[in-house]
């Protein structure tokens, strides 16, 4: 690492987001309640930056903690100033963020390849643990297999809607697998499929179109009889507008939580009903 500075309090709008930073920031409880405590007790542990050269500090470390300060109205932050490459600083930032839970599919793809890159620039794997491999070390230092890592990584060939899947918990892990080896044509007309009918591919249809794009015989037909094949366990959803929705579902952490605020909320509201029915009718 390079040369360790003192904290300094520094301003808040001098703050900017880490490039390609793949952790998200949610306002959720979880929020709410760093907001509440920064603005009862301040900023308990220092944010990390390093310098840029228009005069700016990158976050490296903090990203919620700033989020929050601005959300409370706070000016300044307490900050470790670190003057290091910005290899150094994605181990950094990966290494300090995959500890968090409901770390969602998306995050650890596009982390694990940031690492796995950053060691590899560095070159240092070899000189630290012998002769593994960039890609081994990230699975030991992150408690995964190197062939769970590998999936995740194949998740960053997604487009984006796709991706949104996997993350919402649509698509599962190894048909996302699959399909991040499709065109970003075939891909998309997967998403579209899913915009159409609601409908995802299995593991099973995912392996067959994979392998009729691979021998040549890939058609937006055949992409549409596989996916049209009734899957046993293929899931009914409702889509929920977030805009209209997540004053009431921001504060979940999980779509387990919210399916079941929801189905509560249904219950006790179609109970409320049947009361009003019964009130009407013994009148």
């Amino acid at each position: 690492m390079g040369k360790i500075m003192q904290i300094e309090e520094i301003n808040i709008l001098d703050c900017v987001p880490f490039r390609d930073n793949p952790f998200k920031i949610r306002n959720d409880s979880d929020m709410e309640m760093l907001v509440d405590s920064i603005r009862k007790f301040g900023v308990m542990y220092p944010i990390m930056v390093r310098p840029t050269y228009d005069g700016m500090y990158e976050i490296i470390s903090g990203h919620r903690r700033v989020h929050a300060c601005r959300k409370a109205g706070i000016d300044t932050v307490p900050a470790l100033i670190r003057e290091m490459d910005r290899d150094e600083a994605i181990i950094c930032l990966v290494d300090g963020n995959l500890h968090r839970d409901s770390l969602l599919p998306s995050e650890k793809a596009f982390a694990y390849r940031m690492k796995v890159e950053a060691l590899s620039h560095q070159g240092k794997t070899s000189v630290q643990v012998g002769q593994m491999s960039s890609r081994s070390y990230v699975a030991r230092s992150a408690g995964e297999s190197e062939s769970q890592v590998q999936r995740y990584i194949r998740l960053t060939f997604l487009i984006k809607p796709i991706l949104d899947l996997v993350d919402e918990g649509r698509i599962a892990l190894t048909p996302a697998v699959e399909i991040s080896y499709l065109s970003q044509p075939v891909q998309l007309q997967i998403a579209n499929i899913y915009d159409q009918m609601e409908i995802t591919p299995s593991y099973s249809q995912s392996v067959q179109i994979r392998k009729l794009s691979e021998s040549g015989h890939l058609t937006e037909d055949r992409v549409k009889e596989i996916m049209y094949q009734p899957k046993a366990n293929q899931k009914e959803y409702i889509r929920l507008s977030s805009e209209r929705f997540s004053k009431f579902l921001s504060r979940f952490r999980s779509r387990d939580e919210m399916e079941d605020y929801v189905a509560k909320a249904l219950d006790y509201y179609g109970r409320h009903l049947q009361r009003l029915r019964a009130d009407r009718d013994s009148r």
